[in-house]
């Protein structure tokens, strides 16, 4: 909850500034430490949007939908909107479809709340050193339902993780040294990846 009202100062304050918000992230603590580990990377690629951190550790799908039925983005009108959400609904074993049905009305929300926004929904990254585990196998699952909630008109999909591993299909700690989160080589990974279509999506709403 203090980071929720946080975050609504936060945009309260732009907006009396004046700033305008052209990109926002929403997500658990992987989108959250872009304010930690990513910080480097997010100020090159990012601070010129005015980008907005929704990220917030621990986070699992109904949490995203609470904050955003709770003023989160109330106010704002950004180009593209960046989801990632579900690998905390993973780790507690959650049936894969179950939380993919969760995703899907989080992005209802988004387009009901920022209809003019194109939403980038990222597919969840992985985590445990091999890709066998039961965790990689119920986000791999997730990941295979969410291509069809992109129309490829207002929310589009893209699948990062190949670019996150080894040769071998194994997580290196040298990109997530907990096998979680990146550190700043993995942020820049994730951002080097995503740019070709966020330039894109970016380009599509004036």
């Amino acid at each position: 909850m203090p980071r929720h009202e946080e975050k609504l100062a936060e945009v309260r304050k732009r907006q009396a500034d004046k700033q305008r918000i052209d990109l926002v992230f929403i997500g658990d603590s992987i989108t959250h430490f872009w304010e930690n580990a990513g910080k480097k990377v997010w100020d090159r690629y990012y601070a010129k949007y005015n980008a907005l951190d929704l990220g917030f550790s621990a986070d699992r799908t109904e949490h995203v939908l609470w904050r955003l039925q709770h003023g989160e983005v109330d106010g704002i009108d950004p180009k593209v909107a960046v989801l990632m959400i579900g690998t905390n609904n993973s780790g507690g074993q959650r049936e894969p479809k179950s939380t993919a049905a969760a995703i899907e009305r989080i992005i209802g929300e988004l387009r009901q709340r920022l209809p003019h926004t194109k939403i980038l929904l990222l597919g969840i990254f992985p985590r445990a050193d091999m890709p066998g585990t039961p965790v990689n196998r119920i986000n791999d699952e997730i990941n295979s339902i969410l291509p069809g909630f992109a129309d490829n008109r207002n929310i589009f999909f893209l699948n990062i993780n190949r670019a996150l591993l080894s040769a071998d299909g194994t997580l290196s700690k040298d990109v997530m040294p907990d096998l979680l989160h990146p550190n700043e080589k993995g942020y820049e990974i994730w951002a080097a990846e995503m740019e070709p279509e966020l330039q894109k999506l970016m380009q599509q709403v004036k």
